[in-house]
């Protein structure tokens, strides 16, 4: 059986204070997971075991080497999860504050899409 997707949600992450394109990631993922709920797996589908779904994460970061991706699918609380980084997301200039992190002027953006599959 081949696997068909279910949703795919769209979400952004930013880390305002620290270039930390990991956490910008995290957040985009979160984002993304947090505008779905997948009622109808269990509704109409009659799932029983959402540890079975595929999820698939694509992340773009300015700096895709930088990313811990199992910090980003440790984001993804079901399913059997696979995630890949590409080049993307953005920086802008930001403001350094020295209570949050030091030299650290720039805005991290992180963009993520987040896939649902299941098998059909």
């Amino acid at each position: 059986m081949a696997a068909q997707r279910f949703i795919v949600e769209i979400g952004t992450g930013i880390d305002l204070h620290g270039e930390d394109v990991t956490k910008a990631a995290c957040r985009a993922v979160k984002d993304a997971i947090s505008r779905s709920c997948l009622c109808g797996l269990v509704e109409i589908l009659g799932m029983v075991d959402l540890l079975a779904l595929d999820v698939e994460v694509l992340v773009a970061v300015p700096r895709p080497g930088d990313v811990d991706l199992d910090r980003v699918m440790a984001e993804v609380p079901i399913g059997r999860k696979t995630a890949r980084v590409i080049e993307g997301g953005m920086i802008t200039k930001g403001l350094c504050v020295a209570q949050f992190a030091s030299d650290c002027d720039q805005i991290i953006v992180a963009n993520a899409a987040v896939t649902v599959l299941i098998e059909r």
